[in-house]
């Protein structure tokens, strides 16, 4: 990954006079979503792309070592060899960029992918995901115990009522600290933006969230009623790109929740690339959090080489 966003000092100047567009917003949001998407070769080619900035997710109550495990093969096999041999892509070394998990599941991925002979990167979740309801010394500690046990980069939740009281201080100041509690792990700081309130609201949480030190910001836990959405994306990467144009900083976006077809993937892939451009389209800078994505591309994949769609159980998850 690129180096830490040290941050900013906190300048609320930046932030105080933002009003949102709403309809402008929606109106773009339309346009990307009506596109047509790429075809043929293209379309192979850019999924393949997509793989690779896939944060290979499992967030769920009845995880266990052995489900760990089958992720992390499937990070580090994301397509089945013979379709990559028939795309001339089986030596490009295509991995996700990284598997996300829960606190407790950290070492269970790192050994696993250490088994592996792979160096992906293990995400945790943490901040009392996915409410960020808990105190904040416990939601420090999280932090420390997931880098301790390996994580490189942590997705942490906002207090949302921060935002919704307009207490841009106290949410500068904690992020501050989960920024200082990560050491040297990557920040990916979730805005919950199902639970914001309003656009406008989002673009002043993602500045303050940039401003604190994020490495990334990320739409939604996946948890919320409305995750990832293409007019909160919209904000979040205008925001991105205000913060770049003042201070030289390039900060990711990760949206998450809800992205689940191939087709999905294409359109967050043309919109990230129109509003901030190719740079912007690298694991470096660019991440999508799901858990069936993979299995759709590849099944577009598989489309793709033999003319036909697979039965799921011709593509397992391992």
């Amino acid at each position: 990954m690129s180096a830490h966003n040290r941050g900013t000092e906190l300048d609320l100047s930046w932030i105080s006079k933002i009003q949102v567009n709403h309809p402008a917003v929606l109106r773009r949001a339309e346009q990307i979503q009506a596109r047509r998407t790429v075809k043929k070769e293209w379309q192979a080619a850019w999924l393949l792309k997509a793989v690779t900035f896939i944060d290979l997710t499992t967030l769920s109550g009845d995880d266990t070592s052995s489900n760990i495990q089958r992720l992390c093969y499937k990070a580090k096999y994301p397509i089945r060899e013979d379709l990559l041999k028939a795309l001339n892509m089986h030596d490009k070394g295509i991995t996700t960029a990284a598997v996300c998990v829960y606190p407790a599941r950290v070492c269970d991925a790192v050994k696993a992918l250490q088994a592996a002979g792979c160096a992906i990167p293990v995400a945790s979740v943490a901040t009392g995901f996915p409410a960020g309801q808990t105190h904040l010394k416990t939601r420090l500690e999280e932090i420390r115990l997931a880098v301790e046990d390996g994580a490189a980069e942590i997705d942490v939740v906002i207090n949302r009522s921060l935002v919704l009281t307009g207490r841009w201080e106290a949410l500068y100041d904690e992020i501050r600290q989960f920024r200082k509690a990560c050491g040297e792990a990557h920040l990916k700081t979730i805005l919950a933006t199902g639970e914001l309130g309003s656009l406008t609201n989002v673009y002043k949480a993602s500045m303050i969230a940039m401003m604190a030190g994020s490495d990334f910001i990320k739409t939604s836990t996946g948890k919320e009623t409305v995750n990832a959405t293409f007019p909160v994306a919209i904000v979040m990467l205008r925001a991105i790109r205000d913060f770049f144009w003042k201070t030289g900083n390039k900060i990711g976006f990760k949206p998450a929740g809800g992205i689940r077809s191939a087709k999905d993937s294409l359109a967050w892939l043309s919109l990230v690339k129109e509003e901030l451009g190719d740079e912007w389209l690298k694991p470096e800078l660019f991440r999508i959090g799901a858990s069936t994505l993979l299995s759709d591309i590849e099944r577009q994949i598989y489309h793709h080489v033999t003319g036909r769609y697979a039965a799921y159980h011709d593509l397992p998850m391992s």
